[in-house]
């Protein structure tokens, strides 16, 4: 069961790898209203359950801390993330932000049942250091101009670390109440569009696809199996995992034409792969010697 949590929670880091390429393609919609209209697509499939299976409503009960941790979770990262965007250079505002997945695997120490070992510490520290290749393959300026921006990003990272780590704890929540997490991010992200941003509609047909696939995938079903998987998966395998989002993000843009190749992406996989592997080492070696 833990060893299909975790993969389920996995498939949300291949869904965030679509992230930049659909972000690309959607047009030049500003980044409140894109996030508003994307969890409200977001939050249609949940919604389209609880409506095939209204017994499930009930599971939508929880605790006052539940809620607010995941309204939290979700709208605050997103906030503080275009917030760092905002004021730093997308570069160094990235790199700062993607320290999640290590506070994530170090964090998890504080968890019940959870042991920190060397190797997820390491794994992610190589997972780490790969998605420093990648998104500072141009070099990094960090300049005390910006600093708001970097402490925005900082948050950023505690943010989502924190959700993941207290989504951990509230393992007796539904998974179903991520569709009222998604509704209201939509609706709080709507106010911030409505008082910082000017609307702009996508113009074509595909960008309108390329908003509905953000909407479906990776600000959607991503955060519905993210929530699985922490909650009964291996939490730090899927800390140090996480570094694979910008990997595949990048190949994936080097793939549909929006990037270009180099060795720091080549050298990035295998310290991305290498440290994912060292981090799950103990779940791969053990379903080989379950299986012998």
């Amino acid at each position: 069961m833990k060893t299909r949590a975790t993969l389920i929670g996995f498939t949300a880091i291949l869904m965030w790898a679509l992230l930049a390429l659909f972000t690309a393609a959607s047009g030049k919609m500003p980044p409140f209203q894109l996030s508003a209209i994307c969890f409200l697509i977001g939050s249609l499939p949940g919604l389209f359950v609880l409506a095939t299976r209204p017994e499930r409503i009930a599971k939508l009960r929880q605790p006052a801390k539940v809620w607010l941790t995941g309204i939290f979770g979700l709208f605050g990262y997103h906030f503080l993330y275009f917030t760092a965007l905002r004021n730093a250079p997308a570069v160094e505002a990235s790199l700062i932000a993607y320290l999640w997945p290590l506070l994530i695997v170090t964090g998890s120490a504080l968890l019940p049942g959870e042991t920190l070992k060397w190797n997820h510490v390491v794994g992610t520290l190589l997972g780490l250091g790969g998605t420093a290749l990648i998104v500072g393959r141009n070099g990094f300026d960090f300049d005390s101009a910006y600093l708001i921006g970097y402490g925005a990003a900082f948050l950023c990272a505690f943010t989502w670390a924190g959700y993941s780590l207290a989504t951990r704890r509230f393992e007796a929540a539904s998974t179903d109440v991520v569709t009222g997490f998604c509704l209201a991010t939509s609706i709080l992200s709507l106010l911030c569009h409505l008082m910082l941003e000017t609307t702009v509609w996508p113009q074509t047909g595909f960008e309108w696809l390329a908003v509905a696939g953000l909407g479906l995938l990776p600000v959607g079903a991503a955060f519905y199996v993210w929530d699985f998987g922490v909650k009964n998966g291996d939490i730090q395998i899927l800390g140090a995992a996480s570094y694979a989002a910008p990997l595949l993000s990048t190949l994936v843009l080097i793939l549909s034409g929006f990037a270009e190749p180099s060795w720091s992406i080549g050298l990035a996989c295998l310290l991305v792969t290498g440290g994912a592997v060292l981090a799950a080492k103990d779940m791969i070696f053990r379903r080989r010697t379950v299986a012998a």
